[in-house]
């Protein structure tokens, strides 16, 4: 079978082709791309027959033009859509057609790309010529076998179904029912058009051959005999492909049913890729037929149906959604749900996948018009698109995905998917139910059913015999050497760990001496320092070092440990398990009194503190992530020695460095402690996760049961769900999905247990890789933590602002910034301040009179309104003692000889405010305020190393106290120091005191200090 077989076309046609090809490529410019702006041509037919006609198709293709613009894919180059139909006068596929009309683009448009045509053989001709242009065509059609030689279609990507594809489901079905002989493959086939069923077919048939399996082939058209196609399948084999229109698979089936009684020796399997015969709402193949059938029920339970898989992700729904929205405005088409559709999404992620390659190869300086090297970066490529998960091979062929459908329901006959086919993996992933056969798997080749007398000779049964001998005695040695190795591993005990091994000095200290042995996250910067204050340490797990490695060590309440042959093999069977989702054993202490396991440590805590821990963002990606994690540890568990956990919560799910899921605390049943205190609250709140069942037995089994390990499950689903503890009521909204899941669990643990293998428990991740996933993951924490970061830094800004304040207001500015800087503040020397010292005449008396209360209540009211006015002057406030007021000014930073001047207004301010102060609980009464000032030179500087204090020294703060003490009560007594520096300012009255004990010293009323 090739390509172009039975194929005839007007023997002038390649000659004019190449003629029109080498005239658009000798053409002036024709070579030439214009830089900039992006055209993409699109060649597609009319005929809503085609699935990628263009009703259906050009709407998502505008749809990617529009999510590529709007994403900025390409920055800011435009994007140019040019379409054209490649179809003839009667509605049909025309490759004359197309190459006419890819020449003509080429010529007159200089095209950047074609997305189409679909046809296969419109896809040879124009792929040849884009091959030789060097220009990119991407289409979701082309399924053929002959376009997987990627160097005569160097240019060609496929994003869509490929029958090479479906030849590997094929391969994956016999290899999985042990078919290795023979198949039929029936086809239905006019040569002409575009033989869709021919195509359809070569895949399967050029795979099998592969596998060097018999294939027999019969191609068949209207006018074939059904009688005759049914003579075919039952004198040549038992597994048979039928690929052909749905009304001629019905008269086939019916000539079956007449001429073959033991129908269900037979697997028959109809490739209808669009899920035609099933789109009646029964799912009934049969339901759409007029025809009257015996029993179709027994006739079809071996028939089996193998269609595309339609994509389940969210963005195919929307996408679907407004397909047919714009098909009906654009073309006033309306369109009927059907996989159809998915093509039409496979040329969407085409063209997205086409606009990813373009602009990475722009950014690396390459033409837009270099379509090798824009195609070979498609080559292997993987991206998220409307279907799924879109993954091209080195053919630039997309891996396919396929469902197969069977009969579910014995008693109304109702189809359903009995397995899903993953074209990346090339694994089948079965239902719960799978297939069920009528009697047993059919054999692929029947003459094994014919019995025929064989003469065997004595050397025959000599020679058999003799290797039936060395056999028994091979696996009887094989036996006994298992035996022996599994005694000496058993008598090595390589998991003892002695006490003495395992350290418990402190991080730091260990941290010295073991250097860059540890990780970042181990260093302290692990998520567990999100969790709780104490580091990398969670508050329920102890730690050690053993050998240089930080493990998780949990003690086991028990004097000593009776080393019996079956906890032996418990101890050597957990040290075998190496399973990516479960904890590693490392070994255990048996060493009275300290009998403990030592597991693998997971720095970043459990999941009930993820859980918890509010700030950490999960959305539904990380927390499915994390879900599939727990099916991967307990599918494994469920499926070794240990059988089950038996003790599985949200505290034993715990996450490594990577972000990795782990199950720990299972196994060693008989090793591990039964609960004494059983009245205590820890152990009530631990069967919150066990199950029923469980729960009526006074001590359940340590090992529990594998229906319990999927309650258990089911428990934490809800956790991760909600986001609280266990049984949780307060009503939230979840996505259908979400609780289809919880109650999938909760049907498996009450009816039937189905194991971690269903397939509602699998690829909750879809088929994204696991570096994407891990990335993902990563990518969620940096930004969890950058918010953290951000919010803890904002509070530690406004913790330094309002410690900043406060110190200012201790000491002077300047002051305060030498000793942030760490510097020792020298002491200063000033040669002229003013010092203003005042107290409150009669404050003593009153103080007598009045409350501790009532006269810190006075003072503070006071100081409040003084510190208020003094903020209005170049002033520094150096203390306060009870009723005493001390203000300074031409320190810290001097002003020359304004200070006297600041002193004098500031003193004038206080007198006037004293007069109008209020006292709370004396009313009537008036504050008597007496005011000294004196001018001259002082030393500043601070004393002392807790409670620093800015004080200065000289006999000028005693002169200025001197003032104070012999003036009079509502006035401002200063020395004639301080008179010379105000005399030069000129609008200070003063008026002469006379001697009082001292120096003349002058006295200046309020009243009379006037401003000249």
């Amino acid at each position: 079978m090739e390509l172009g077989m039975g194929r005839h076309a007007d023997p002038l046609l390649p000659s004019i082709c190449c003629l029109l090809a080498a005239v658009s490529v000798l053409a002036p410019g024709a070579s030439a791309s214009r830089e900039g702006n992006i055209t993409v041509a699109v060649m597609l037919p009319d005929n809503m027959k085609y699935p990628w006609a263009s009703p259906r198709v050009l709407p998502a293709i505008r749809m990617a033009r529009e999510h590529i613009l709007r994403s900025g894919v390409l920055r800011d180059r435009a994007v140019h859509l040019l379409n054209f139909s490649v179809e003839d006068s009667a509605g049909s596929c025309s490759e004359n057609k197309a190459q006419i009309i890819a020449v003509d683009t080429k010529l007159y448009h200089r095209p950047d790309a074609f997305l189409g045509p679909g046809c296969v053989y419109s896809v040879a001709s124009v792929g040849r010529f884009a091959s030789h242009w060097k220009l990119p065509l991407i289409t979701a059609g082309g399924l053929a076998y002959g376009f997987d030689n990627s160097e005569e279609f160097r240019t060609l990507v496929r994003t869509g179904p490929t029958t090479t594809k479906l030849g590997d489901f094929v391969n994956s079905l016999h290899a999985e029912f042990n078919w290795t002989r023979r198949a039929l493959l029936i086809f239905h086939d006019l040569k002409r058009d575009d033989r869709p069923h021919f195509f359809l077919s070569e895949g399967i048939y050029i795979n099998l051959l592969a596998e060097n399996m018999t294939v027999e082939v019969l191609p068949y058209e209207d006018n074939t005999s059904y009688q005759e196609i049914v003579t075919f399948i039952r004198e040549s084999g038992r597994i048979v492909y039928i690929c052909g229109p749905l009304q001629t698979f019905f008269n086939i089936m019916s000539t079956f049913e007449e001429e073959v009684k033991n129908t269900e020796d037979y697997a028959i399997f109809y490739l209808d890729a669009f899920g035609e015969s099933l789109s009646n709402e029964a799912h009934q193949p049969w339901h759409t037929s007029a025809m009257q059938w015996k029993d179709p029920i027994k006739l079809f339970q071996n028939v089996f149906v193998i269609t595309f898989r339609e994509p389940d992700n969210p963005e195919y729904a929307a996408f679907r959604t407004e397909l047919h929205k714009r098909a009906t405005q654009d073309f006033n088409v309306q369109l009927e749900p059907s996989l159809m559709d998915y093509i039409a999404g496979c040329f969407y992620d085409g063209f997205v996948l086409y606009a990813t390659a373009l602009n990475e190869a722009l950014a690396d300086g390459v033409s837009q018009n270099d379509g090798i090297n824009i195609t070979t970066r498609m080559l292997n490529r993987s991206i998220w698109g409307v279907t799924g998960l879109v993954s091209t091979d080195q053919n630039n062929a997309r891996y396919t995905d396929f469902s197969l459908w069977s009969m579910s329901n014995l008693t109304t006959g109702q189809y359903a998917v009995a397995g899903h086919y993953n074209g990346t993996n090339k694994e089948i992933v079965w239902s719960k139910k799978g297939i069920q056969w009528a009697k047993g798997i059919p054999i692929d080749d029947p003459r094994c059913l014919v019995s025929c007398e064989d003469h065997i000779s004595v050397l025959g049964v000599v020679a058999v015999g003799s290797g039936l001998a060395l056999i028994i005695f091979g696996m009887s040695s094989f036996l006994i050497y298992r035996k022996l190795k599994l005694e000496k591993e058993l008598a090595r005990m390589l998991w003892r760990i002695k006490w003495e091994d395992l350290q418990f000095e402190s991080p730091n200290k260990y941290h010295k001496r073991a250097g860059s042995r540890l990780t970042l996250s181990q260093r302290g910067s692990s998520y567990g320092s999100l969790i709780s204050a104490h580091g990398k340490h969670q508050l329920f797990a102890k730690t050690g070092y053993f050998k240089g490695n930080l493990v998780a060590i949990k003690h086991v309440n028990k004097k000593r440990i009776e080393l019996t042959r079956q906890v032996l093999f418990e101890l050597k069977h957990m040290r075998d398990v190496q399973f990516n989702h479960l904890t590693r054993f490392v070994g255990a202490c048996i060493d009275p009194p300290n009998i403990c396991i030592v597991t693998e440590y997971c720095p970043r805590g459990s999941l009930q503190d993820i859980l918890e821990n509010e700030s950490i963002n999960l959305d539904w990606m990380f927390r499915f992530s994390l879900i599939n994690d727990i099916v991967k540890g307990m599918n494994y568990l469920h499926n070794s020695y240990i059988g089950s956990h038996g003790n599985l919560k949200s505290s034993n799910c715990v996450v490594d460095s990577r972000f990795v899921l782990k199950i720990t605390d299972y196994g060693l049943a008989s090793f591990r402690s039964s609960y004494d205190n059983e009245d205590s609250h820890e152990l009530y709140a631990r069967k919150l996760w066990t199950a029923p069942e469980l729960l009526i037995y006074d001590r359940p089994p340590p090992q529990g049961t594998q229906k319990g390990d999927i309650y258990s499950f089911g428990i934490i689903l809800q956790e991760i769900a909600l986001r609280n503890g266990p049984f949780y009521v307060e009503a939230m909204d979840l996505s259908p999905k979400g609780v289809h899941l919880i109650y999938t669990v909760y049907l498996n643990t009450v009816h039937e247990y189905s194991g971690y293998t269903d397939p509602v428990f699998l690829n909750q991740e879809g088929s994204t890789s696991i570096l994407n996933n891990l990335l993902s993951r990563m990518e969620q924490y940096a930004n969890n933590l950058e918010n953290l970061v951000e919010e803890r830094t904002q509070a530690y800004l406004e913790e330094k602002r309002r410690a900043e304040n406060l110190l200012y207001q201790i000491l002077p500015h300047s002051v305060a910034e030498q000793l942030k800087r760490g510097e020792t503040v020298q002491a200063e020397a000033f040669d002229s301040v003013t010092i203003y010292f005042s107290d409150i005449v009669g404050f003593t008396s009153m103080s007598a009179e009045s409350t501790p209360l009532q006269v810190v209540t006075l003072l503070n009211d006071l100081y409040t309104c003084f510190d208020a006015i003094i903020d209005n002057f170049d002033v520094y406030k150096v203390e306060t003692i009870g009723d005493a007021y001390m203000v300074v000014s031409g320190l810290p930073v001097r002003n020359g000889k304004l200070h006297a001047r600041e002193i004098a207004g500031m003193s004038l301010a206080l007198l006037e405010q004293v007069k109008t102060f209020k006292i709370r609980h004396r009313p009537n009464d008036q504050l008597r305020l007496r005011i000294g000032i004196h001018t001259g030179p002082v030393c500043a500087g601070v004393v002392g190393l807790k409670m620093p204090r800015y004080c200065l020294f000289g006999d000028t703060v005693n002169t200025a106290s001197r003032m104070e003490s012999t003036g009079e009560a509502l006035r401002i007594h200063m020395s004639s120091a301080t008179k010379e520096v105000l005399d030069e300012f000129g609008y200070f009255d003063l008026q002469l005191r006379g001697d009082v004990e001292m120096k003349v010293k002058w006295l200046f009323l309020k009243e009379e200090l006037i401003l000249c």
